[in-house]
């Protein structure tokens, strides 16, 4: 206690900082900011900017950066993106910003922050171009924690050629995770062709019955090989577990 008592008076801990130490979390108008998220489960805290107003998004990202020296919002929207991007400026807070709009990621990095590096490759795997938004979404949060992440694009099983001709580079990596929509047939293929952990993705496209990610889902928790499962578009959740498992690797 003593010891951040001492550093918020010399100015090496903002209040703010502190108190996110402290409790573990910082509080704002918009909510509470799970600050310690990092040290404590190895996953960044990142803000889900759906249904928030920019405002809150705003509030949020800014409590982020002051107590964790970075901040990521998902799901976002150009008007929120341009809120931040207002907000850092009026603040004149030296920050470097990286909007993936087709995943909706926004990334915030402070001046000072130093990213985490794991020695661990994560390939990126995409059925077709529909995937490429929850696709990108887990390939910035695995990059987000530290692994080297590479993208293997539109090797849909409807042309499996196409994925065989990438088979050597899937077998390469430490982690793969594996986007697809329609029967999320890809994950199960892939998993039976190499000896890395494997994460499926569904993506909600497709027609009719099922096409809203649920073919895609239950295909892939039926797989007959050995694979793990996410939500539909849960992007954050498989770059997230895709990090881990690259960490664990990285630290042998």
């Amino acid at each position: 206690m003593r010891e951040l008592l001492e550093a918020v008076a010399s100015g090496e801990l903002t209040p703010a900082e502190a108190e996110a130490q402290l409790a573990g979390y910082t509080t704002t108008e918009a909510g509470r900011f799970d600050a310690a998220r990092q040290q404590r489960r190895g996953v960044p805290e990142a803000v889900y900017a759906e249904g928030k107003t920019a405002g809150e998004v705003v509030d949020l990202l800014l409590a982020s950066l002051k107590t964790t020296g970075r901040a990521i919002a998902t799901r976002a929207s150009d008007e929120q993106v341009e809120a931040v991007r207002a907000a850092l400026d009026d603040a004149d807070l030296d920050a470097s910003v990286r909007w993936r709009d087709r995943a909706g990621v926004l990334l915030v990095h402070g001046p000072d922050y130093e990213p985490p590096d794991v020695d661990a490759t994560v390939r990126v795997v995409t059925g077709g171009t529909v995937d490429r938004g929850p696709a990108g979404e887990a390939r910035a949060i695995a990059a987000e924690m530290g692994a080297t992440v590479d993208l293997v694009e539109d090797v849909g099983v409807a042309g499996i050629a196409r994925l065989l001709d990438h088979l050597d580079d899937l077998r390469e990596a430490d982690v793969l995770v594996v986007a697809a929509g329609r029967e999320g047939a890809l994950p199960t293929v892939v998993a039976g062709l190499v000896d890395t952990p494997v994460i499926g993705l569904p993506t909600a496209n497709g027609y009719g019955h099922g096409g809203d990610g649920e073919a895609a889902l239950a295909g892939m928790l039926q797989s007959c090989t050995v694979l793990s499962t996410v939500n539909v578009n849960a992007g954050f959740v498989a770059g997230a577990q895709a990090g881990l498992i690259a960490r664990a690797i990285g630290d042998e």
